[in-house]
């Protein structure tokens, strides 16, 4: 009876002490962002054309932007919206390793591929301050 009694105490005392992440890493990317993005991605996703050419432009020069830039940023624009179209109808399903994370490859540990989450922008960046603080 006393070990039926201290199993009954142990396993009333274990369920108390489970722990769980209330605000874990991934709840940052959920459904609705993942619809965001794509909407972002189809609509905003030629924005990878002149942003490669201009990019290319600086790296390589003119006639790499006249030749190898089009033809980078026409197929970089193509695969945004593709992945686009795919965020968008499957944005209630985690589909990318049973998460909602990007379906483009990050351009973090790339030096000249990946892709950042969002379409570039064009123009001046509005994440920027336009005054300088000195």
């Amino acid at each position: 009876m006393r070990s039926l009694l201290a199993v009954a105490l142990l396993l009333g005392l274990a369920n108390l002490t489970l722990a769980d992440i209330h605000d874990p890493p991934s709840n940052d990317y959920g459904p609705t962002r993942k619809l965001g993005r794509g909407i972002s991605n189809l609509l905003y996703g030629v924005a990878e054309l002149p942003t490669t050419i201009a990019k290319v432009n600086r790296d390589e020069g003119n006639s790499a932007a006249g030749g190898y830039g089009v033809v980078r940023g026409v197929g970089r624009s193509v695969m945004r919206i593709q992945a686009g179209v795919l965020e968008i109808f499957t944005f209630p399903f985690p589909i990318m390793r049973g998460t909602y994370y990007p379906v483009l490859e990050s351009d973090t540990h790339w030096i000249h591929a990946g892709y950042k989450e969002f379409p570039p922008e064009l123009g001046n960046e509005s994440k920027y301050p336009y005054v300088r603080h000195y």
